[in-house]
């Protein structure tokens, strides 16, 4: 695990993701809150690519939790059967939109601890959601993020909840809104698992992993 970058050096690097991608934007599709949070909820051990192919079509009918709840668990299953773990996402589906329903007169409740509390909704759901549709300064941390975080000295942590509090802690304030998205987008693209593009990374010269491939 890296060292803490310093605060001039994380400036540089979320100044130089910046320039690159002003408005950065997550690659799940949807329509509302409610397909976000769907979405997002699908998205667990799955790709996005993979989930957006599946709700496509999806979301045509059922952009409501009352609509889901009309389509119900086996016509749901039928739109995502494509997706790991589908029959069980369907029931988190189905259970969530009842909640949403019954608790919540429809509307997606915009509180980290309201989002948890629904069936296949956790931290990170919830902070996606935060982030992408109320605009919150909420950190998402996957797989890229926790990668890209340790490897560089981004935010450095044992766990994704370290990896969280190292992003909101020590990334600048004028970049937190954005900065979950410039990191899984470097992540996906740039730094990745097996092989990270270091020869052609924007960040090169400031990052701290020691086994760079230039």
């Amino acid at each position: 695990m890296a060292k803490q970058l310093d605060y001039h050096t994380l400036r540089e690097i979320f100044t130089r993701f910046q320039a690159a991608e002003p408005e950065p934007k997550g690659e799940l599709e949807h329509v509302n809150a409610y397909t976000l949070v769907v979405a997002v909820a699908l998205s667990a051990q799955a790709t996005d690519a993979g989930v957006n192919k599946a709700t496509r079509e999806l979301f045509k009918i059922a952009d409501t939790p009352q609509k889901m709840l009309d389509l119900g668990e086996e016509q749901l299953i039928e739109h995502i059967k494509t997706i790991g773990l589908f029959r069980n996402k369907a029931k988190n589906v189905i259970k969530l939109s009842k909640i949403l329903v019954e608790d919540y007169g429809g509307e997606v409740p915009n509180s980290r601890a309201a989002l948890q509390s629904l069936p296949g909704v956790g931290r990170k759901t919830a902070n996606v959601v935060l982030n992408m549709w109320w605009k919150q300064p909420a950190q998402a941390v996957d797989t890229h993020i926790f990668r890209v975080g340790n490897r560089s000295g981004i935010a450095p942590g044992k766990d994704v909840d370290a990896v969280e509090r190292a992003v909101e802690d020590n990334i600048p304030a004028d970049f937190q809104q954005h900065a979950h998205h410039w990191l899984i987008l470097h992540g996906r693209y740039h730094c990745k698992a097996r092989k990270p593009m270091c020869g052609t990374c924007l960040i090169r010269d400031l990052c701290m992993y020691e086994d760079k491939n230039l």
